[in-house]
């Protein structure tokens, strides 16, 4: 199985709290916004990139160096406020990380260390409110994990135990709004095991996760977006190839995922 690389780019409005990055495939880069400023981290061209680029949102022209990511790493998870990019867990040189790192968006420079997750883990997927980073699932040891952790995005520190997923699964995504985060998809063993769970939680308590319903197909490295009120889930990699489907749910209800429509071509 080959992975294209991706990045995915989070550009939230004035009226937009809640900012969401997850783990796309093993070569994705991350991507946060603040209100003026949208910063990428990372990536892939034939090998793993630590490179921070970032632009102006309301201009136009070619993205500014930022500065590095401290340790090259990939399937990590990432997520903001307006004033602070985080980015956590993932592999470095082929082994699980529980690595915590941060930057100011506003501000140009590498990432600082900001402490550790819980437990060393891979594949993970991230969501944010103006005050949390949460790091959902993930794999250790070629088992698929359950793990919730937080951290408070305006100190520094080591993360907490938030509750548990579920159900256990890598390369899920999330989304959300600054009351409910929403954890789809992902795989919770080898490549045919695809989950179509969709959970939610809310991101300020503590708890685990709960039953939300199901996406319309199963799937793993799909890509997330939300406002407020509708989450967004598109593409992906289903039991056999990658599949063009794009579902949504109102993030206040429950209930299963609705056919919203097709990708313009197939991928993850």
């Amino acid at each position: 199985m080959s992975y294209l690389p991706q990045i995915r780019i989070l550009v939230p409005s004035a009226q937009v709290s809640s900012y969401t990055s997850g783990t796309i495939n093993l070569t994705s880069a991350k991507g946060f916004g603040g209100s003026t400023r949208a910063v990428v981290l990372g990536g892939y061209t034939s090998t793993y990139v630590n490179t921070i680029d970032y632009y102006t949102i309301e201009t136009t022209g070619n993205a500014t160096d930022f500065g590095d990511i401290d340790t090259v790493k990939s399937t990590a998870a990432g997520g903001g406020s307006r004033t602070r990019g985080v980015i956590s867990g993932g592999l470095i040189s082929g082994s699980n990380t529980n690595t915590i790192e941060y930057i100011e968006i506003m501000t140009t420079g590498n990432t600082t260390d900001f402490g550790t997750n819980t437990f060393a883990r891979h594949a993970v997927s991230g969501f944010a409110t103006q005050t949390r980073h949460i790091t959902m699932g993930g794999s250790a040891s070629n088992t698929a994990q359950n793990i919730i952790d937080y951290v408070t995005i305006a100190t520094t520190g080591n993360g907490a135990d938030f509750g548990d997923l579920s159900q256990a699964r890598f390369y899920p995504t999330s989304c959300g709004s600054p009351t409910r985060a929403i954890c789809a998809g992902g795989r919770k063993s080898g490549p045919e095991a695809k989950v179509n769970t969709i959970d939610y939680f809310t991101p300020q308590s503590l708890g685990n996760a709960t039953d939300f319903g199901d996406l319309t197909v199963a799937r793993e490295g799909l890509a997330a977006g939300s406002s407020q009120t509708r989450g967004i889930f598109a593409g992906g990699l289903n039991a056999s190839d990658y599949d063009n489907v794009t579902d949504y749910v109102t993030i206040a209800s429950t209930g299963n995922a609705t056919d919203f429509g097709d990708l313009t071509a197939a991928r993850g």
